[in-house]
């Protein structure tokens, strides 16, 4: 195991690609590049944001980290142990240290299995403790997240959207995993019940200690919840940066057009002066631009941006990273005239 300050999670030169079915069997099956050279840690009891506008491959990502998806190249470290090579009972072992939340509080519980049940599954699964024991953890964690224990006889068509989500909440809590992935995980409930859900999970990590790789598109959520932020465009990351660097100031233009699509009540959009409307649809995935990939769509975009592959490389001393040519070494971007 790894050292208290070590990061939980390490993901090295992630690539997720999929082969698709042949037009004819003499022709050359097309790849999607869903995930192209990925990198990214997350730090013991902290939150990293992955964000990004459907189809960056933010949730192609998180299924691959739970090897729910297939994994091309590249490497997955969970608390010092290479997930991606893992297989069989080996898999299964290690998969009580990381859970997922996915999006859709209703598809993700059967509507055939009572509440508790669902919550016990993964205690029964795994052979942690005994009946009388993982009987008394999911009464405990109905409790944790705000349902009355009695509640776990309850079938899933008898709670609320909003309470349903706490139900997923509490399994994926079931084996006291160290991390935790969530899924768009308040994106299918109303306003007033993610701002309930979203002040649930940050107590249950102040509580348990729990890592969250937290994927989201909306912004505001994203600004509430994370620690770190990671901006995946086309399956890569185009800027990492802490939570308050990014929201003061992004410089990837990508970056900067997800930020002026956050609605005025936020008081993000308080420090630009207009909304950046993007030209076009994003690439094909399958045949992805060879150079930078935001090129097509940036209003900044120069000869090298089409020519050259712009790293993913750090910014001053924050540990801030940005794929771009235009940002230059001090942080100065191509369209400074948006911030105040």
């Amino acid at each position: 195991m790894n050292a208290a300050n070590d990061p939980l999670l390490s993901v090295r030169n992630l690539t997720v690609h999929f082969k698709r079915r042949r037009s004819s069997p003499f022709a050359t099956p097309a790849v999607v590049h869903a995930v192209d050279g990925v990198s990214f840690q997350v730090q013991r009891g902290a939150t990293l944001a992955i964000v990004g506008e459907s189809g960056s491959g933010k949730t192609t990502t998180a299924l691959s980290i739970m090897r729910l998806a297939p994994i091309t190249s590249g490497s997955v470290t969970l608390d010092g142990s290479e997930l991606t090579a893992l297989e069989g009972a080996e898999l299964r072992r290690m998969r009580r240290h990381l859970q997922i939340v996915f999006q859709d509080p209703y598809s993700s519980l059967n509507p055939r299995v009572r509440a508790g049940a669902a919550v016990r599954a993964p205690l029964d699964l795994m052979g942690i403790g005994t009946p009388a024991e993982r009987e008394e953890r999911v009464a405990e964690l109905f409790r944790s997240v705000g349902l009355r224990p009695e509640q776990r006889y309850l079938f899933p068509h008898q709670f609320s959207g909003g309470q349903r989500q706490r139900i997923n909440i509490a399994r994926a809590l079931a084996t006291k995993p160290a991390l935790v992935i969530c899924d768009e995980p308040v994106s299918a409930l109303d306003v007033a019940v993610r701002a309930q859900t979203l002040n649930l999970l940050q107590k249950l990590q102040q509580d348990m200690g729990l890592t969250y790789l937290f994927i989201s598109h909306d912004m505001a959520v994203v600004e509430h919840m994370c620690d770190e932020i990671a901006v995946m465009y086309l399956g890569q990351i185009v800027e990492k940066a802490s939570r308050q660097a990014f929201f003061d100031h992004p410089l990837h233009p990508y970056s900067w057009a997800l930020m002026s699509a956050v609605p005025t009540l936020g008081h993000v959009r308080k420090r630009s002066t207009g909304r950046v409307r993007l030209q076009g649809d994003p690439p094909n995935p399958i045949d992805p631009p060879p150079a930078c990939r935001f090129a097509p769509r940036c209003p900044f975009a120069e000869e090298r941006c089409r020519t050259e592959i712009p790293p993913l490389r750090p910014i001053g001393l924050t540990g801030r990273q940005v794929a771009c040519h235009l940002v230059d070494e001090s942080g100065n971007t191509p369209h400074p005239r948006l911030y105040g």
